[in-house]
Parts: C-alpha cells; structure tokens; sequence
C-alpha cells in the first residue's frame, strides 16, 4: 500500500517562513451518513457526467507569486517602501491569495469588496456575473502604521523577522468598524470567538487593501509543506488521474470510520451516477484552529495511518492541506470552504451537520443550527455549479462491530461516541470498541494525549514532523 506522501506533488522549496506557534486538543466528531440524492426539480441539479474538471471562478485561477526573473528587483523594491509586520494568521491570508484559493480576489480587500462580502456573501465581477465570497479577507493595521504608510501607493508587507514576503500596492485604507464585522461574519458579538478574539478585537482600527504580489511561494518549514498543494497542483494531479468527478471532504479532526464510511458511499454512488473514476480530495484545514482543536501534524500523521491501514484508497485519494484560517463561523464559513474547493477543481462538496460550527461562547448550546449550513449552501450565491452532497448520521452499530449508517428502526443497536468520550478514552489510553477507528490511526491520537501529560503544566508541545 503506497504511503500518504506518495499521493503529494512536489514544491519548490524557496520560501518565507514565521515561528512554530500551535494549537491544540480535538473537536467532536462529524455524525455521517449521505442523504438520499438531490430532488432533480430544485435549483441545483446533479451533474451526470463531467468531461472536465470544473472552471475556477472568474474563469482563471489567480497566481500572485512574481516571476523568479522578478524576484530580486521586486525585493529591492519592497525593501525601499514602509513596511508592515504580518501577524501568523495575516501570512496564511497570504498564503491563501498568493495562490487563487479566493480566485478572482488578486488581494487584500478594498472596501467596495469588503462591504459585499459582509452584506452579500458574494462579488460582482466586471462582467456582471458573481461569485461566492463570505469571509473578508482583509489586512488590519493601527494608526502608527497608517501614518508611517503616509502617501505612499505601495506597501511591504513583512515577516516575523522583518524578511519581506509581499508588496501591496494600489492600497486603499479605510476603516475596520470591528464589531460590524464580527456580528455579520458570527452573528453575535458575544465575547469568546476564537478567530474573533485572536484576529480582530485587538487588532488595528484601519483596513488596508490592494493589489497583492508575493516574493517568493510561501513555506512553513513545519515537514508538511510537501503536502500543499495548490489549486493549480490539485488540478494538474486530479489531470493526470483521468478524474471526471472530484469530491471534497474537509475536516479538522481525525479521520475515524465512519468519516471513511461516507467518502466510500460517496465514491459509489458516483461511479452509480455514470462517471468512471471519481477521486476524493481529503482536505484537512491547515490554518489557524482554536486550542481544542488537535494540531495539524498530528493530525497529518493519523490521515497517513488511515491510508496505510487501507481505510481509504490511496489510488483514488489526494491528501492535501487547506492553509486558510479557521473562523468557526459556520453558515457563513462554509461557504468560504466551498467555494475554495471549486477553484482547486472539486465539483462536489461533501457538508454534514454543523459544518464549521462551535459551541455558543457563553451559554450551553451551539452557535448555529446543525442543518442551516447544508441548506444555505444549496442556496448560495455565485455556488450554483456545484453540487453539494449533505449527510446524515453514523454510528457504531453493536450488531456489525463497524461504523454504519444510523437506522432509526433499531437506534438500540447504535452507539454514539462524541468527541468528549473519545479524548477521555485517549486520554486514558483504552481503545475504542473494535471498528471505530483504525489501530494505526488510533495509536497516533494516544500518543497525541500522551505528549500533552507529558509537556506539563498545560503547555502544548509541538507538533510531530509528517
């Protein structure tokens, strides 16, 4: 059986690197099942068979890295402009634009775009047409930058060490009315958003927008940047698979049987639909995560066990890390995940209960109806084209000894294990009843909690190398 990494591309190895900060811990489980196919008379219907892989928005994927035979002079240049310090999660936006994840956005948001995306989920392009846009992508600064940028039409924007990673130019700033955002990003303003807390309470009073161009492709030196890929890569290995159908699946937990029951199901009913061979992008969100979260080296190395372990078919999966910052902002989030996949080539999205949902931060109850984001997504703007495939409930079912799908018939066969149940078995160092989680995969989630008792005095290690 291959390994994980011999289902990546290989990048370049120039790169801008900031400092090894990491989250941790792990949220509950996704509950899986597919629902029954889309009703063939609602506004999106279910593609048949597709020849091609589907067009990025706006028609071309947008790359805002320079030409190498650029590169020095574009340095020279950043480093006569004021400069701007990005903070880790300022450079993952970076990361993000630089590669055409929020095609066609060529860089940090000008108010005009920022105001649409807040109001509208959405972007009109020049030609009339719109396409799907529901988080702000946007730069922060304070007024000491502001006045420092003075009259100048370009910025630099800079790296932890002060190493220039981007030049802004054509800047626009305007003001960044910080509780409108969080209440129409959130839907409250209630304090305890992770994302909230950590990008944008403390952050500048001005937002600064314009044209983007990255020196160099951005790089983590974490062992993991083999695995990311960018939409172009994904494309061109989805290519050279002979793929007619591409469907996504994001996660930020680890990959137990049942996430594996859905992506099979899936899987067959396409080949059901008429395609011929449809390939699973397993896309795990590689940017920032709250503290419960469990951290994205872990993470990658239990994906790599569920592969070799033969949960998923290495001949029909891509792995790849989504580097885009996590809001938990649900309805609005998923949106935003969406869409990011049509520009890497996905022309199905897999979205189960909650998705990019959270836990409400000051009462116990969750922060968004587990249904709605399946349901805006069917009714999106600028997400017309793709087809999003909703699911229902799995669970261990005691009869089988396996993840199977809930049948409301015999819920007393049924076991379900929340996320709480299985950190504290982790954690204990006890096993999960046999065929809910890979052994390989599991091994690595106790050696996780292992190296938290380990670390001491709640201090998060660091990550293992993939």
């Amino acid at each position: 059986m291959a390994t994980m990494a011999a289902l990546f591309l290989k990048t370049p190895t120039p790169s801008h690197s900031f400092p090894k900060t990491h989250k941790t811990l792990f949220a509950a489980p996704l509950n899986l099942s597919l629902s029954p196919p889309p009703n063939p008379k609602t506004r999106r219907a279910t593609r048949i068979v597709a020849s091609a892989l589907i067009d990025p928005d706006g028609g071309k994927l947008v790359d805002l890295v320079s030409e190498p035979a650029k590169r020095e002079a574009k340095k020279r240049e950043a480093l006569s402009l004021p400069g701007i310090k990005l903070t880790r999660i300022d450079l993952e936006w970076v990361h993000v634009l630089s590669e055409g994840w929020a095609s066609p956005l060529a860089g940090f948001m000008r108010e005009s775009e920022f105001l649409q995306t807040l109001h509208f989920n959405a972007l009109r392009l020049g030609d009339g047409s719109v396409v799907n846009m529901s988080l702000p992508i946007v730069l922060a600064i304070d007024d000491s930058q502001k006045d420092r940028i003075g009259g100048s039409g370009s910025v630099a924007l800079l790296d932890s060490g002060d190493n220039p990673v981007a030049i802004l130019s054509n800047i626009e700033i305007y003001k960044h009315n910080k509780e409108e955002r969080i209440a129409r990003t959130w839907g409250t303003t209630a304090p305890g958003l992770p994302y909230a807390e950590e990008a944008i309470t403390k952050s500048g009073n001005w937002l600064i927008g314009g044209d983007l161009e990255v020196l160099e492709r951005i790089k983590y030196h974490d062992g993991l940047d083999r695995f990311r890929l960018s939409p172009a890569e994904l494309r061109e290995e989805f290519t050279r698979r002979n793929a007619d159908a591409v469907f996504a699946f994001q996660l930020r937990n680890p990959v137990h049987n049942g996430h594996a029951l859905l992506m099979t199901d899936t899987r067959r009913r396409l080949l059901e639909m008429g395609y011929k061979n449809p390939i699973l992008l397993l896309h795990p969100l590689g940017g920032y995560t709250k503290a419960d979260d469990v951290p994205l080296g872990w993470r990658m190395k239990q994906h790599e066990k569920v592969l070799e372990d033969g949960v998923l078919d290495p001949e029909t999966t891509v792995v790849s890390i989504f580097p885009s910052p996590m809001h938990y902002a649900g309805p609005t989030e998923v949106q935003w995940h969406a869409k990011a996949r049509i520009n890497a080539g996905a022309n199905f999205y897999i979205v189960g209960r909650d998705p990019a949902g959270m836990s409400h931060p000051a009462e116990k109850r969750d922060l968004y109806d587990a249904d709605h984001g399946k349901k805006v997504l069917s009714m999106a703007p600028g997400l017309e084209r793709l087809n999003i495939l909703p699911f229902k409930v799995a669970a261990y079912d005691k009869t089988q000894s396996k993840m199977a799908f809930f049948d409301p018939s015999r819920p007393q066969d049924f076991l379900f294990i929340s996320g709480t149940k299985m950190r504290t078995l982790a954690k204990n160092r006890e096993n999960p009843p046999d065929g809910f989680m890979c052994p390989g995969g599991w091994e690595v989630l106790v050696d996780y909690y292992d190296s938290l008792t380990m670390a001491g005095n709640g201090r998060v290690p660091e990550p293992v190398p993939a």
